[in-house]
């Protein structure tokens, strides 16, 4: 094996350019409802996200569509996410809001209207912002257990902020991963959940559309379409649903469709070739939607995500790790932060495989700890979203953006309490972090009548 060509960089003096309480990395809704929790309890809190804007899957790739906030019965998902939902549903037009006002489980993404959103519910909450920066390094505390600054690099060089308590709201555990906390990736054999690029379309008619349905008679219709499609050449083996229309507007939709497989978001070079592979596939099926499905005739691309949509990379191995027993057993913990209703959804890793999809009974969730949330080796640092402490088959259930805002919520709430106490992530008083988030809009589920809330 041929070692790669290494160079030593010479020492250099950085500034500080931020001291906080707490920093929060990543934009995405883990990271949104991380900052506002921890300032709204009185945090100093920075949210440093690499894009110039806030979002994460849902603007910077475009996923069409919220996922359910519901059981099928009663909202699970409630405080700071259930908040921006309908925040952008009031921001949108009046015929989006005629349309989706009773609606929890989902509500199409308004990507430009949901930008703006989350920019003022975070400055509102007197967090602060930076965008367009990087975590290259972090600085770890000098017996190791945590980190105390992290090294960013942007337009204005390279620089560092000194914060006590860390949310790693990246979806990758990026920062937990350069602190060495322990994490797994994918599955056995190191197998990862494919990449999708989504699209937004425009010059469509969403009445066409209805009628070609209602006419059919068959829900089947667009997996039938899709099957011949790929029968006649006019689109590429592999996955037969169309995930998701998500209709923004009558002429305006957006389309989550189809597979990039073999990409490890971890990886920059994988990322580059998922967006150029996602282009190409793109083009194919907006193809087939002219083609083949009416109400697409006349589609034009307005834009496709600036980053391919990805569901699995890095899983930290925390202090409890939620397996599928969990899942199918609906267990709750005593220190449950969040409940969790939505259905396992693993997407093969190759075209030859098949989905995997499992539904709890409707009105059933089960619980998310706060152990979930502490990687191994870090005493002030929280993972919240995606790459939480879970096994493959309950990543694939707790990954979507509402489960994030609730863990979000929680960490951000931890993180403002430890501020207040200084004590470490693993000194918090569950019971009144549980209370404070049930006050503060989160549901728990039963263990809320024990919190005297």
């Amino acid at each position: 094996m041929t070692s790669k060509k290494t160079i030593m960089l010479p020492s250099e003096e950085l500034p500080v350019i931020h001291e906080v309480d707490v920093t929060v990395v990543g934009g995405g809704p883990t990271g949104i409802a991380a900052a506002i929790a921890a300032a709204r309890n009185g945090a100093k809190v920075l949210l440093v996200e690499q894009r110039g804007f806030l979002g994460g899957m849902g603007t910077v790739s475009l996923v069409p569509a919220f996922c359910p906030f519901t059981d099928h019965i009663k909202p699970v998902i409630r405080g700071i996410g259930l908040e921006l939902l309908e925040r952008m549903k009031a921001s949108c037009r009046p015929e989006f809001r005629q349309d989706y006002a009773e609606q929890l489980d989902w509500v199409p993404i308004d990507a430009e209207v949901l930008k703006r959103v989350y920019d003022d519910a975070v400055l509102e909450s007197g967090a602060r912002v930076l965008f367009h920066t990087f975590i290259g390094q972090v600085i770890m505390k000098p017996d190791r257990s945590g980190i105390e600054g992290l090294v960013v690099l942007n337009k204005s060089g390279r620089s560092i902020i000194q914060t006590r308590y860390i949310v790693d709201a990246t979806g990758d555990a990026d920062i937990a991963a350069l602190g060495g906390a322990p994490f797994q990736k994918g599955g056995d054999a190191g197998e990862l959940q494919p990449g999708t690029m989504c699209y937004l379309l425009t010059n469509v008619d969403r009445g066409r559309f209805r009628q070609y349905m209602q006419e059919s008679g068959d829900n089947d219709q667009i997996p039938k379409a899709v099957m011949l499609a790929q029968h006649n050449g006019d689109l590429p083996p592999g996955r037969k649903e169309v995930s998701g229309f998500a209709w923004v507007s009558d002429y305006l939709v957006g389309v989550n469709f189809g597979h990039v497989f073999g990409i490890d978001g971890t990886r920059a070079e994988d990322l580059t070739k998922a967006a150029i592979e996602g282009r190409k596939l793109v083009e194919i099926q907006v193809k087939f939607l002219r083609k083949y499905v009416p109400g697409f005739e006349n589609a034009h691309v307005v834009s496709t995500g600036e980053q391919i949509g990805i569901r699995e990379t890095r899983r930290i191995v925390g202090d409890y790790m939620l397996v599928q027993e969990d899942f199918t057993s609906m267990r709750s913990f005593e220190d449950d932060i969040a409940r969790n209703a939505y259905f396992i959804d693993i997407h093969m890793a190759t075209s030859k495989e098949q989905m995997q999809i499992r539904h709890l009974p409707d009105g059933e969730s089960h619980g998310v700890p706060y152990r979930s949330l502490l990687p191994q080796g870090l005493d002030n640092v929280w993972v919240a979203g995606r790459a939480a402490s879970a096994d493959r088959v309950v990543q694939g259930s707790l990954r979507v953006m509402p489960n994030c805002f609730a863990m979000g919520q929680a960490a951000g709430t931890a993180a403002a309490l430890c501020t207040s106490t200084g004590g470490t992530s693993r000194e918090v008083d569950i019971r009144q972090l549980q209370r404070l988030l049930t006050q503060q809009g989160a549901w728990l589920g039963e263990i809320a009548s024990s919190l005297g809330v």
